[in-house]
C-alpha cells in the first residue's frame, strides 16, 4: 500500500502532470475570455449590422410548446456563436504555435552556431 502511495506521489509531482494541470486551468480561463469577447464584443455589432438581430435568439421552431422548456427548436444562432468562438480559439492557438515554432528554430540556429564555432576551435 505504501509503495502505491509513493508511486502516485512521484507521478503527481512530475513536471508533465503539473504542466498539464496548469494548461487546463489557463485553458479554462482563456475559454471564458474568448466567450466574453465573442458574446460581449463581436456578436453585438454584427447583430446591429444585420438589423439588430440577437444571435442567441435565432432559431427555427419545429414544435411550439406551452412554454419555452417544451418548445422544440433548432437554435442555429447559438451554433453560429459557438463557431465564431471556436474560430477565435483556433486562431489564437495557431498563432501561439507559430511563435513557439519560430522561437524553437531560432534556438536551434543559435545552438547550431555555437556548436559550429566550438568545432572550428578544435
Amino acid at each position: 500500500m505504501m509503495s502505491m502511495i509513493g508511486e502516485f506521489k512521484e507521478f503527481a509531482v512530475k513536471g508533465n502532470v503539473i504542466d498539464l494541470a496548469v494548461g487546463i486551468v489557463v485553458g479554462a480561463a482563456f475559454g471564458r475570455i474568448v466567450n466574453s469577447l465573442v458574446n460581449d464584443m463581436i456578436m453585438p455589432p454584427i447583430g446591429l449590422l444585420i438589423a439588430g438581430v440577437d444571435f442567441k435568439a435565432l432559431a427555427i421552431v419545429l414544435k411550439r410548446g406551452p412554454d419555452e422548456a417544451t418548445t422544440v427548436a433548432l437554435r442555429y444562432g447559438n451554433f453560429i456563436q459557438m463557431v465564431v468562438e471556436f474560430l477565435i480559439i483556433a486562431w489564437a492557438v495557431f498563432l501561439m504555435v507559430k511563435v513557439i515554432n519560430r522561437l524553437r528554430r531560432l534556438g536551434e540556429r543559435a545552438a547550431g552556431g555555437h556548436l559550429k564555432a566550438d568545432l572550428e576551435k578544435t
